[in-house]
């Protein structure tokens, strides 16, 4: 029988592990699962004889697929896969796949609410600034910019984005005004939402150069990943612009300078919280099963991440 273990060091909501169950056993599989683990052995232990596993956060080594000797697919319950060693996956012939798009609406959303925080100086009592009619620049116009961008078109943002992958059509026939480059972006929008993946091409890609063009009282908006943001440029910036702020779904390795340094001008939340929805929860887990199932009965590949 093809066995499903779920690996989930913050477990999925209860009602996301029922959904699970129903669509595994409902195609005649087993489900195992492995939730709180307390080490990387246990994780290790519990792959060596399934067929496929669901995980979020939970880190997918090399040494983790060399043991699933039975391992044909390895699907993470979320956008971001980087958690994932694709080229283990690749040598060891298991397709790895992400769910894109059902954790969209939930960052979309702690993405505004924090340009919010950010605009009300954190609410500390002091006179803030509307978002109405500021320049919202998205960097990377994909499922959580789109987001982005329906939600702050209720706010009265002007609305601009840049991403070499996405048609200047398509985003035009949302209402988005299409850059030509990033430099543009950054020069043109007050307010930047990042949602770039962590690659070899983005890493460290946020730098004190871009950010220095950001007009004045820029905000940096990250729910992406830390290591797209060069952090010596980043503290660089803080340093040289009083009026510059930034908020983050990510804790920067620099947290402890920031703090110390430039009080009132960032936000961090405590853990990385964008899909921390109970909606998100549940819609991610139940296509991460849906996706297996397709997967191991029909061989679809769709959302497959490595080749």
């Amino acid at each position: 029988m093809t066995k499903v273990l779920v690996a989930t060091d913050k477990p999925f909501a209860k009602v996301a592990v029922e959904g699970i169950r129903k669509i595994v056993e409902g195609a005649g599989f087993e489900l195992v699962l492995l939730e709180k683990y307390t080490a990387q052995s246990d994780f290790i232990n519990a792959i060596a004889d399934v067929d496929a596993v669901i995980i979020r956060s939970d880190i997918a080594d090399k040494e983790v697929i060399t043991a699933g000797k039975n391992l044909k697919i390895i699907v993470r319950a979320g956008a971001g896969y980087d958690n994932i060693d694709l080229a283990a996956c690749t040598e060891n012939g298991v397709i790895a796949m992400n769910t894109p798009g059902q954790n969209s609406n939930a960052v979309a959303e702690l993405a505004l609410g924090m340009m919010i925080l950010a605009a009300r100086n954190n609410y500390d009592g002091s006179s803030g600034t509307e978002l109405r009619g500021k320049k919202l620049g998205i960097h990377a116009y994909g499922n959580v910019g789109k987001y982005v961008a329906e939600i702050a078109k209720g706010f009265g943002m002007d609305i601009y984005a840049y991403d070499p992958y996405v048609s200047k059509e398509l985003m035009e026939k949302d209402g988005i005004r299409c850059l030509n480059s990033v430099d543009e972006l950054y020069t043109t929008c007050q307010y930047i939402s990042l949602h770039i993946p962590a690659n070899e091409k983005t890493k460290k890609s946020i730098s004190f150069e871009l950010l220095s063009k950001m007009p004045k009282n820029a905000c940096l908006v990250n729910t992406a990943r830390k290591e797209v943001i060069d952090e010596e440029g980043l503290l660089k910036t803080f340093t040289e612009r009083a009026d510059f702020k930034y908020v983050s779904d990510i804790e920067p390795g620099c947290k402890s300078e920031i703090t110390e340094k430039f009080a009132g001008r960032y936000f961090f939340t405590p853990k990385k919280m964008g899909a921390q929805t109970s909606e998100a929860n549940v819609n991610a887990g139940l296509a991460a099963a849906n996706q297996i199932v397709g997967f191991i009965k029909n061989g679809d590949k769709t959302y497959q991440v490595n080749k």
